[in-house]
Formats: structure tokens, C-alpha cells, sequence
């Protein structure tokens, strides 16, 4: 089993991306070996680039998480961000957190995107 946290984003969504990246550039300064793949990796994590597209997904200790559960696994990851994976696991804040990803914030992201594909068409 490797140490390597690996991250599957959208990096056509430019929200994604500009998050993705903050992370990237503190995993690159601190050397952690934390490697981030775009929608052409789908394949390689058992999904259709579709799929991946509709939330974050991150492959850790052997387990691929996905949503809320895929962030606190890549922030526990980080200096700096470990505080965040900690609250957002609390008992009153996880679930608020996981509905709020699941429900709004994952569903509009991918809507922008599907709009995105439409207009490149």
C-alpha cells in the first residue's frame, strides 16, 4: 500500500481548478506525495469522465472517497488544512457539510460544467 493520496477533479471547471491549484502549490512546496489527475484519469478510478465530473474524489490508504468525505481526506493531508477535515467532521457540522456539498454545491459545479460542454459543441 502506498503513502500517495491521489485527487480526481474536474480541471475544466475554473473553481475546481483554482482550489485544486491552492492545494497543489502547498503539496509541491511541503514535497507530500499527493498527486492530482484530471477527468482524462476517470478510466484508471472506475469512472466515466461524466461521473468524476460530478464531485471531488480522492484515493487514500487504498479507498476511494468521494464528496465531503473526499476533502477531509485531502485537507487531513495538508498542513494548514488538517483544522478543516477535523471541523467538518464534528457531529453537528458533518452532516450540514455533506448535505450542503451533495445538494447544492456539487450539483451547481456540474450543471456549470454540462453548460461548459454544451457551448464548446
Amino acid at each position: 500500500m502506498t503513502d500517495e493520496t491521489r485527487v480526481l477533479y474536474n480541471q475544466d471547471c475554473p473553481i475546481c481548478r483554482f482550489e485544486i491549484e491552492a492545494y497543489r502549490r502547498r503539496a509541491g512546496s511541503l514535497g507530500l506525495p499527493i498527486r492530482f489527475e484530471g477527468l482524462d484519469q476517470a478510466e484508471d478510478w472506475g469512472l466515466t469522465p461524466d461521473q468524476a465530473a460530478g464531485q471531488l474524489h480522492v484515493r487514500q490508504n487504498g479507498r476511494v472517497l468521494s464528496g465531503i468525505e473526499a476533502f477531509r481526506a485531502l485537507w487531513s493531508a495538508l498542513p494548514g488544512w488538517r483544522w478543516l477535515s477535523r471541523v467538518c467532521g464534528w457531529p453537528v457540522i458533518r452532516p450540514f457539510s455533506e448535505v450542503l456539498y451533495a445538494r447544492i454545491v456539487a450539483p451547481a459545479l456540474y450543471h456549470a460544467h454540462l453548460r461548459r460542454q454544451r457551448r464548446r459543441r
